[in-house]
């Protein structure tokens, strides 16, 4: 394959998958703020959200105070801004558009149809009914273009590409939301009715409520929230999970100057496949969240260098 057929390809499906966890990040910061909290611990969660982008200099250039409105513009609709869902959603629609020939004609009119539709409405009109719905509007569209992926295309170095790029956005944005929310909940003492509702709104933002009834048949419990969303190998968002079909995938597109990505992305998977929860914790999740994410970077830019379009010549950057 053409390295920048599977370049195009690789980063439309991270701007989907990109533009999904936003939308998951944005609805659990909106629904934990209907929790009653003094105005600064409101404000400090929606700041979470700029620096969790690395979005602050950006921010401050456009707002001198952080709050609700200004965030959610800013990471909704702002097309100046390359992380808001506006531009997610327009760089996959153009990624997209640059390999119409190789994916399907149902890919592309579910894509198009998208970016069309949320082109056509002002922030105002995308909120009108409340964020959560536009939240859940953006949720539901990135699983129809991914069902209609899955569904309608050939399995072979094309999708591989796609699932390589869903798989490695979502394991990145997987632990950033857990490493911002675990620790904005975590120092709370006292369990109630808020702290339960908290604790639900980060579950459901990953869609792992069901799922961790499921698995644990208990109450919500922080660090088992925790492992769910780490080491849970049949959880469709945990590391593990993700990993896994980041290695499998590499292996089916592998080439002669591949191997040495291949080695990292395996010993990363091998290292969380056999990690314990109570490890993790003892040494300090953030740490661990952190050196995750800087490793994904680290395999982001080997795939790059390895399959796509040399980093020098591009215009798209990774998280």
């Amino acid at each position: 394959m053409l390295s920048r057929t599977a370049d195009h390809l690789f980063w439309m499906s991270r701007y989907i998958e990109r533009a999904e966890n936003l939308a998951r990040l944005l609805d659990v910061t909106w629904q934990m703020s209907m929790v009653p909290q003094s105005l600064e611990a409101a404000n400090q969660n929606w700041y979470a959200v700029i620096v969790l982008n690395s979005l602050e200099e950006a921010f401050a250039r456009k707002y001198s105070e952080v709050n609700a409105d200004n965030v959610l513009r800013f990471m909704v609709s702002d097309p100046d801004n390359p992380a808001s869902l506006f531009s997610c959603l327009r760089m996959g629609r153009e990624n997209a558009h640059a390999v119409r020939g190789t994916i399907t004609a149902e890919m592309w009119e579910t894509l198009n149809s998208t970016w069309l539709e949320l082109r056509a409405q002002s922030y105002e009109q995308l909120t009108a009914n409340g964020p959560g719905d536009f939240f859940e509007w953006v949720k539901i569209k990135s699983s129809l273009i991914r069902g209609v992926t899955i569904g309608t295309m050939l399995q072979d170095e094309a999708y591989n590409f796609i699932r390589l790029g869903t798989l490695l956005e979502r394991a990145d944005n997987t632990a950033r939301i857990l490493d911002v929310k675990y620790h904005v909940l975590k120092p709370k003492e006292e369990e109630g009715t808020s702290d339960f509702y908290q604790w639900g709104a980060l579950l459901r933002s990953v869609s792992a409520f069901e799922v961790y009834r499921k698995t644990y048949r208990a109450v919500i419990n922080p660090d088992r929230v925790a492992e769910l969303l780490i080491l849970q190998p049949d959880m469709p968002r945990s590391l593990l999970f993700c990993l896994k079909g980041v290695v499998k995938n590499l292996e089916l597109v592998a080439n002669d100057q591949s191997g040495e990505t291949l080695r990292r992305a395996g010993q990363l998977f091998c290292e969380i496949r056999y990690a314990r929860i109570e490890d993790i914790l003892e040494h300090g999740l953030h740490e661990y969240l952190t050196d995750f994410m800087d490793r994904i970077y680290d395999l982001g830019n080997g795939i790059s260098r390895d399959f796509l379009v040399p980093v020098s010549t591009q215009t798209q950057e990774a998280a």
